[in-house]
C-alpha cells in the first residue's frame, strides 16, 4: 500500500454498476461461520443477513444497512487457505473466464449463477493468487465505501509485478502505472484513469506458508485501537501499525488465519 492510491469514494459514497476489472466485492470462506461473524461484527460493526447458498451457507455483511462483504462456510472436508478474496467486475463472466484460461490462469469454480444476485467464477492467476469474477444482476457488489468497516483497497502481494501485471492487463484491459524506483516493485492498475488495485512484488519476503495472494485493506477510524480490538477478539498482529503516505496501516489475521490490512486515512 506504500505507493497505492486508494479507490474508495468520499465518506459514505454509494456505487452503481462497477466498470469491468474494478474490485466490486470481497468474500471470505471459513470453517466457523458463526464465530467469524462475531469477530468481524465486533471489529467493524457489521450486521449480517443470509445471501446466496449455491456454494453452501453464506451471509452478507452490512454496515448501516448496506452490503460491504460476504462470508461463507467451507465444507468440513475442504482444507483450503482461509483468505479474503476480491471479486473483479465483469459484464460477461463466461467470456472473462475464457480469457483467464487463454492468458495462463485457472478457473477453479464456475462460471455459475448465484441465485438472482449475479453470475460468478473463482479463478487464480499464473502465480496462484486467487480472485473472483462477478457479473451482477440484482447484487451490484459493495454498496458503500469511505467509512470505517468498508473495503478501501485491494492489492496483490506476489513475487514480482511485471509478468503478473501483464496477465491482469490482458484479461481486464487495465492501464498499468508502474512505480519508478530501484528498490520498490509496484504497479497500480487503473480503469478509465482511476486507480482501482495494486500489485506489489516483494520477492523473497513473500510468506512461505502463503504464496502470492490478494490483500484487502479495510478502513478504520483508529488503526492502533483496531489492533488492540483484533487481539482482544482472538486475532493476531502480523505487521504492527506504521505510518505511510496514505495513512496508518497494519496487517492482521483473524482467528482462522485470514490475513487483511487496516488503514486509517491521513488526518
Amino acid at each position: 500500500m506504500t505507493e497505492a492510491r486508494g479507490s474508495a469514494g468520499p465518506n459514505g459514497a454509494t456505487h452503481a454498476r462497477h466498470a469491468p476489472g474494478t474490485p466490486c466485492w470481497v468474500s471470505l470462506m471459513v470453517h466457523g461461520l458463526a464465530a467469524t461473524q462475531e469477530f468481524y461484527g465486533a471489529l467493524f460493526g457489521w450486521e449480517f443477513r443470509p445471501g446466496p447458498q449455491q456454494l453452501g451457507p453464506y451471509v452478507r455483511a452490512l454496515l448501516d444497512g448496506r452490503e460491504v462483504a460476504g462470508i461463507g462456510q467451507l465444507p468440513p472436508d475442504r482444507h483450503l487457505p482461509i483468505a479474503w478474496t476480491p471479486y473483479l467486475a465483469s459484464y460477461d463472466v463466461d467470456l472473462t473466464a475464457d480469457t483467464v484460461r487463454l492468458c495462463g490462469g485457472t478457473v477453479g469454480v464456475g462460471p455459475l449463477d448465484a441465485g438472482e444476485a449475479g453470475r460468478m467464477a473463482i479463478c487464480s492467476d499464473p502465480s496462484g493468487a486467487v480472485f473472483g469474477l462477478w457479473q451482477p444482476t440484482a447484487h451490484l457488489g459493495t454498496a458503500i465505501t469511505g467509512l470505517p468497516g468498508t473495503p478501501a483497497w485491494n492489492e496483490l502481494v506476489t513475487f514480482e509485478s511485471v509478468n503478473v501485471a501483464k496477465f491482469y492487463a490482458s484479461v481486464f484491459a487495465y492501464e498499468e502505472e508502474p512505480v519508478v524506483s530501484g528498490d520498490f516493485d509496484y504497479v497500480t492498475l487503473n480503469v478509465d484513469g482511476r486507480p482501482v488495485a495494486g500489485i506489489h512484488g516483494v520477492g523473497n519476503a513473500l510468506p512461505r506458508d502463503r504464496g502470492p495472494h490478494w490483500m484487502t485493506y479495510f478502513e478504520v477510524a483508529d488503526t492502533d485501537a483496531a489492533l488492540a480490538e483484533v487481539v482482544d477478539l482472538g486475532g493476531h498482529v502480523l505487521r504492527p501499525a506504521h505510518d505511510s503516505a496514505h495513512g496508518r496501516v497494519a496487517t492482521v489475521a483473524d482467528p482462522e488465519g485470514a490475513r487483511f490490512s487496516l488503514i486509517q486515512g491521513p488526518r
